[in-house]
């Protein structure tokens, strides 16, 4: 199983498009082209991320990514249609990657607020840790337009399964009203996502691994109550930077 850093490493934005590691040699000893172009897509998806991430997606060029990525336009529309295309790929390679991460460190853990702690502990380190990726991730995907929206909206609900271990206490008011569990885990993820731009957007990345205990009792109050959810945050004192996820051996 490859290391939490090396995993951390293959995120988007995590290397330089012209990470010399990737260089792609020519001559009679050069790379097969299917490794070629595993390369260069590679090298693409850190390119896009970072011109995303400095010039914002309105004004990033597909010249401009190719220029960050070593990569000529021909090879680049070998790959992608267009810009919309190669952000929407990126994103969803970026993020994939990322929910695997999050998955296992959240099955590591067996007690359910541990294991949402442990998942959003480690979400919010490697935003702090790939600030150009959580640029692009979190605040260009809305400028995409109703792909984009899509895209982020089908990654919010991925996340809803981390509540599946919640309690689902009755909740009724006296006028025999009662609060659907499915509308409250989203609330909550919604919630969740919305403190995340906000600090993302502010350029406040290095703020996000502080906000963990917050965020932490804001999605256990509603399942737990607030003693058992103040009684979770015990022991989460420290918040320092976590660059992958633990395993289980």
């Amino acid at each position: 199983m490859a290391e939490p850093a090396q995993d951390l490493r293959r995120l988007p934005g995590a290397r330089a498009g012209r990470d010399p590691d990737r260089a792609i040699k020519r001559g009679p000893s050069r790379l097969p082209p299917e490794v070629v172009a595993a390369t260069q897509r590679e090298r693409l998806f850190d390119g896009l991320v970072h011109t995303v991430a400095q010039k914002g997606y309105v004004n990033a060029r597909v010249g401009d990514i190719c220029l960050a990525a070593g990569v000529t336009r021909p090879a680049f529309y070998s790959h992608f249609q267009g810009k919309e295309d190669a952000f929407l790929a990126t994103y969803r390679h970026g993020t994939d990657l990322l929910w695997s991460l999050l998955e296992t460190a959240y099955t590591a853990v067996p007690h359910w607020p541990d294991a949402l702690r442990s998942g959003l502990r480690l979400l919010l380190s490697v935003l702090a840790g790939v600030p150009n990726f959580a640029r692009m991730a979190i605040v260009e995907i809305d400028a995409v337009g109703p792909a984009g929206w899509a895209a982020r909206d089908a990654l919010l609900l991925r996340f809803h399964t981390f509540f599946d271990g919640a309690p689902r206490p009755v909740v009724t008011s006296p006028g025999g009203l009662t609060v659907d569990h499915e509308a409250l885990v989203g609330s909550v993820v919604g919630g969740i996502y919305a403190t995340i731009h906000r600090h993302v957007a502010a350029g406040e990345h290095e703020r996000l691994t502080a906000q963990v205990p917050a965020l932490t009792y804001f999605a256990l109050v509603p399942f737990l109550g607030p003693g058992a959810a103040a009684a979770a945050l015990d022991g989460d004192g420290e918040e320092g930077p976590v660059v992958g996820c633990s395993h289980a051996s």
